[in-house]
């Protein structure tokens, strides 16, 4: 999609800026450097996980970040995670970047009065505990080489560590007992993703029978699903192997595959009301066991549901518990940001957009126990965000502060059940996430949606942050 949607007419990030800076927008948005890219532009195919490098490299990467920071980038992005893959299933390209590359990149900030960092890590948890403190480092490392400008980490509980969330909020506490402006983003519920006939990915993708339908139609794929016969010798079947030889998805999909039986614990069906706090009795397997039913054979029959548009919900991070109590412990912490929401990544099989919404339609309005005032959820989303980058002129409902406004029917807002659309360039598919409860959406005062629907209005801009100041400019 990628490939086939851009017109490719910029090679510089200022040029980037440029090029997308003409296109009609409806909301204001920024654009932050991120590492991967940036590797690649300066190493080219020497730019792979484990390739080092040289002292030229990340001069030059310390200079292209420099020139996108002056242009108006609002900073810069690394992510240290095992699960990333790229297209060719390898490590991404920034994974195991050293110290000595993430700390001479970062000193572009240095003498700029604007600019953010922001850093994800899985602390090479899958090697022991051990490395957390040294993976920590390395960020606050490249904090401090970058001059102290202001640096967000990406917090969430992991199954296999599970207090590693503490640890995070533990050292970021340090760093802003010593000076530093530190926020953790936190996701408003579980980091997940949706299994579906229509999604990239579901049980039964590896198994031989399906991979003949696979590109069937949907209804064509659902007819010859509902056959007994046709069930009956699937469920006699077992899943090939997914990840590997240039795939891009990753081991973690076969290992998911391996131990369907235990994973169906944590496998719950959307429902056509969303339901992102399900209990472990809804959960696949508790009803396996519950009526004896094999576990495949009820995930079978679930993604039949809706004439093959039912989704099943996996969440993946911060449900160890079963429930959101660890995200509320999160969301209540003082350096709290709420964020994390995947919008344009893994279209096909995360929507998480709808973060924002969920923050207040369940933390503010929905949820049995334990809410969280309306108040300050939004000022969460809007004030502390906006503060945090470096936007002074927005955030806040006050005289000189830009008429960016949401009118709510706050009793009646609802998250819609996840749909797909095949809009994308190349037949690219991506889930959409609708809402009800929106009467109107205000862009420098201009009405840009009512009652959820888009109107004619491009008021929207890209924002350059600098420029001698911690504000910003729309260009």
């Amino acid at each position: 999609a990628l490939a086939e949607g851009l017109s490719w007419n910029w090679s510089t990030f200022p040029e980037y800026l440029d090029a997308i800076a003409a296109i009609p927008h409806t909301v204001d948005f920024l654009a932050q450097v991120p590492h991967d890219p940036l590797r690649v532009y300066v190493m080219g195919k020497r730019a792979i996980a484990e390739q080092e490098a040289t002292d030229d490299d990340i001069a030059r990467m310390r200079d292209v970040l420099r020139d996108a920071l002056e242009a108006g980038a609002c900073g810069f992005s690394t992510g240290r995670s095992d699960n990333h893959r790229s297209s060719l299933g390898e490590e991404t390209p920034a994974s195991e970047a050293t110290g000595r590359e993430l700390c001479g990149i970062a000193e572009a900030f240095v003498g700029l009065d604007h600019g953010v960092l922001q850093a994800v890590s899985d602390y090479d948890m899958a090697r022991g505990d051990e490395h957390f403190d040294r993976e920590f480092d390395l960020i606050e490392q490249m904090h401090d080489a970058a001059g102290g400008r202001p640096l967000s980490i990406s917090t969430m509980q992991r199954d296999h560590s599970p207090t590693q969330w503490r640890w995070i909020l533990g050292r970021a506490e340090r760093m802003v007992a010593r000076g530093a402006n530190v926020r953790c983003q936190v996701a408003p519920r579980a980091i997940g993703v949706m299994l579906g006939l229509e999604a990239t990915f579901q049980p039964f993708m590896g198994f031989p029978s399906f991979k003949k339908i696979h590109d069937q139609p949907l209804a064509e794929k659902v007819r010859i699903m509902r056959d007994p016969e046709f069930k009956r010798r699937l469920l006699t079947e077992k899943s090939e192997p997914l990840a590997g030889d240039g795939s891009s998805i990753p081991p973690l999909a076969d290992y998911f595959l391996e131990n369907i039986e235990l994973l169906s614990l944590r496998l719950f069906r959307l429902g056509e009301v969303p339901n992102y706090e399900p209990e472990g009795p809804e959960c696949i397997g508790a009803r396996a066991i519950a009526t004896g039913e094999p576990v495949l054979g009820l995930i079978y029959d679930a993604l039949l549901e809706q004439d093959g548009k039912a989704l099943i919900y996996f969440p993946l991070y911060n449900y160890t518990g079963m429930n959101l109590d660890t995200v509320h412990e999160m969301l209540n912490h003082p350096l709290a940001i709420p964020g994390l929401s995947d919008g344009g990544a893994h279209v096909g099989t995360v929507c998480d957009a709808s973060f924002p919404t969920f923050l207040l339609q369940h933390w503010g309005r929905d949820r049995a126990r334990g809410r969280l005032p309306l108040e300050k959820l939004i000022k969460m989303q809007a004030f502390d965000t906006a503060r945090f980058i470096g936007l002074d002129d927005r955030g806040a409902v006050l005289p000189g502060q830009k008429a960016d406004l949401n009118v709510i029917d706050f009793d009646h807002l609802q998250l819609l059940h996840p749909r797909m659309l095949r809009d994308l360039p190349a037949g690219g598919h991506r889930l959409m996430q609708g809402a009800r409860g929106y009467l109107a959406t205000l862009v420098g005062g201009q009405v840009i949606a009512e009652n959820g629907e888009l109107t004619a209005a491009r008021p929207g801009k890209l924002v350059r942050l600098g420029h001698g100041r911690a504000s910003s400019r729309a260009a």
